[in-house]
């Protein structure tokens, strides 16, 4: 897959369904949280409190 002009490797996936999930790469770049949950998220949104949540961990930027 060709990386779109403003992208980077490693900055988006694809699912089978065919959407676009941003990475943690991705969103650390753009270097704020627009709160809308996004999977990767790497500034502690909390999307069942709706809001930054110093404690949160999000299970999905676990590194293996």
């Amino acid at each position: 897959m060709a990386v779109p002009e403003g992208f980077q490797p490693g900055d988006f996936y694809k699912t089978d369904e065919g959407y676009i999930v941003f990475t943690e790469q991705y969103l650390l770049r753009k270097g704020f949280c627009c709160m809308n949950g996004c999977k990767h998220c790497p500034y502690q949104f909390n999307p069942a409190k709706g809001r930054i949540d110093p404690n949160y961990d999000n299970p999905n930027n676990k590194k293996q």
